[in-house]
């Protein structure tokens, strides 16, 4: 099976090829991480510099696997101060964000591509005596290489929502064996332990350790980070705000539609969106004007020494501020739900006392959904309409919407403890228990 995948895999590379080079042309998108995801770096300094014992290599591959990954490294760095922790993501979101949230790091590096040559190459360079993914990152020669090698490899804070686990389930057979070739497999639930189980996991190396989001998000709130991105957006406390975070397309229309409706509520009301994808920014900042809406400004220009004057409509296009940006809401909805994405992270707002709207489409995150639903501060609706309703009634009782909120942010901070227990995993494993 090895054989065939690394066979496929330059076929694969080769059809993909075109659209990776006109995203890079015309977004400027891949350009800092394709030559190191080869291999190549530009200063070999980044790996001599790798001092200390024991060396663990830490895979987190985007923003939110770089927010899951944060309190682990840090509970790393306390247990190990002269320990080598090697970071690395597979985006350059994920890598500014780890530079920005995990200074407890060694170094930062980019993922390899999964060549078999590639991956020799990183594995000698950094020469780990421990591999932790997270969040069910797994990439077969990778994988292989780490075994060939002696490398333990213990996964954290695994998940597998319902479109992975149908879209493994389709090769199973491939991916029972590496699988099986882990060391340990700490799972976020129970769900997500039956699904692992069942795509080939041996029962006595999976646990179910929870969630370490939520240790990342108890540490990350904070009176002064409120006041900076007050501050940096001209926003006054208590001003009525609605954000809407991590927007999909066609959610940022329906958002605009609840705006307007908001506005009729409360004149004062101030709108942020955050498109998921910021390469969207000049599209979304199109749509915007062409719902009416022409006081608007972008955090790139806010960032460029523009200043808000009065914009009702502030359109986040820069990475590492929506958490920030949460702080200010009275409101909040969270997209990649009214459109069939899976839902995007509900918690980071929660974090703050906040109660999130968000469509159907959150199988990505159930059991978020699930915690914030009991507690009272996640609702759940169908369409424009029900959005708009509920935020509503729910602004119209000023009381009830703190008090939901409030009860969000406890439950949030009653599940942390997840890193520890993970990092516990990490640690059985480099004593060889």
């Amino acid at each position: 099976m090895m054989y065939l995948y690394n066979l496929l895999l330059p076929l694969a590379a080769l059809i993909g090829l075109p659209y990776y080079a006109v995203r890079m042309f015309v977004t400027g998108k891949y350009r800092k991480s394709l030559g190191p995801k080869l291999g190549y770096y530009a200063d070999e300094n980044v790996f001599s510099c790798l001092q200390g014992s024991p060396r663990i290599w830490v895979h987190a591959v985007s923003v939110g696997e770089v927010t899951a990954a944060a309190p682990v490294v840090a509970e790393l760095r306390s247990r190990y101060p002269g320990a080598c922790i090697v970071l690395s993501t597979s985006t350059e979101t994920g890598q500014e964000m780890a530079g920005r949230l995990i200074s407890q790091a060694t170094e930062l590096i980019y993922y390899p591509l999964d060549l078999p040559f590639v991956v020799a190459g990183m594995l000698k360079r950094v020469q780990p005596d421990i591999f932790v993914p997270t969040e069910t990152e797994l990439w077969p020669n990778f994988l292989s290489q780490c075994r060939k090698r002696g490398i333990r490899v213990v996964l954290v804070n695994g998940r597998i929502s319902p479109r992975s686990f149908r879209r493994y389930g389709r090769t199973r057979f491939f991916w029972k064996g590496l699988l099986a070739g882990l060391d340990g497999l700490g799972m976020i639930s129970e769900t997500d332990a039956r699904r692992v189980l069942a795509l080939g996991a041996l029962p006595e190396k999976v646990q179910v350790l929870g969630n370490t989001k939520y240790d990342s998000l108890a540490s990350r709130t904070s009176a002064p980070l409120q006041e900076e991105i007050a501050r940096k957006l001209d926003i006054r406390p208590g001003s009525p705000v609605f954000v809407a975070g991590s927007t999909h397309e066609g959610e940022e229309a329906v958002c605009l539609s609840v705006y307007r409706r908001l506005l009729e509520f409360d004149p004062e009301f101030k709108l942020i969106l955050v498109p998921r994808h910021i390469e969207r920014g000049s599209a979304v900042a199109e749509l915007v004007r062409q719902a009416g809406f022409q006081d608007v400004i972008r955090v790139s220009e806010i960032d460029g020494g523009r200043k808000r004057v009065g914009e009702r409509i502030v359109l986040v296009d820069v990475i590492g501020e929506l958490f920030k940006v949460y702080s200010l809401a009275t409101i909040v909805y969270c997209g990649g739900s009214l459109v069939p994405r899976g839902g995007q992270n509900i918690l980071e707002a929660a974090a703050w006392g906040k109660v999130v709207f968000y469509g159907p489409s959150m199988e990505d995150f159930e059991g978020e959904k699930a915690l914030l639903e009991e507690a009272g501060a996640g609702i759940s609706v169908a369409d424009e309409e029900e959005l708009r309703e509920r935020m509503l009634s729910l602004l119209a009782d000023p009381e009830m919407l703190r008090r939901r909120g409030e009860q969000g942010r406890l439950a949030i901070a009653a599940n942390a403890g997840a890193a520890r227990r993970h990092a516990d995993l990490i640690g059985d494993s480099l004593e060889g228990r």
